[in-house]
């Protein structure tokens, strides 16, 4: 069940917060949260005397991936640079679905409700939709001539 973050930025106070189930390896003295925020994706793993915590972008969160269980979900939220991925296991699957479907939100609003981020002097390839320089005459990709 999602639970408002308590903390003090703006953009914080929209974040959700999605913990592991108690009853999973891991998990239960400190479960696993997943706070997810209009700025970033954060991982907080609380242990006795410490906390770990792994955040992404949202600008740079490139895939979201689940693998259900039974009972429990695992999440894999991997960055745009290839590292730096967030794993959690033992959430439920209604969670995991909302984790996803909440970053995608967020991604979507950061983009200007564009899927992807266009960037300035670029077309796509009315051929092979590719992305290409706006004043390119001929694609590099397909080798077609742009009219």
């Amino acid at each position: 069940m999602p639970e408002p973050s308590d903390t003090s930025s703006p953009a914080a106070d929209r974040a959700e917060s999605f913990f592991a189930s108690r009853l999973t390896r891991g998990n239960m003295i400190f479960p696993t949260e997943i706070s997810v925020s209009p700025v970033r994706v954060l991982k907080i793993k609380r242990s006795w005397f410490s906390s770990d915590e792994e955040s992404i972008s949202i600008s740079h969160v490139a895939s979201v991936r689940i693998k259900t269980g039974i009972f429990f979900s695992d999440i894999w939220i991997e960055s745009s640079g290839g590292t730096n991925q967030i794993f959690s296991h033992g959430h439920s699957k209604g969670d995991a679905q909302a984790i996803k479907s909440t970053i995608e939100e967020h991604q979507r609003s950061f983009n200007g409700g564009r899927g992807t981020p266009a960037a300035e002097g670029t077309k796509r390839c009315p051929y092979c939709a590719e992305t290409i320089k706006a004043e390119a005459k001929v694609c590099r990709y397909c080798n077609r001539e742009l009219v």
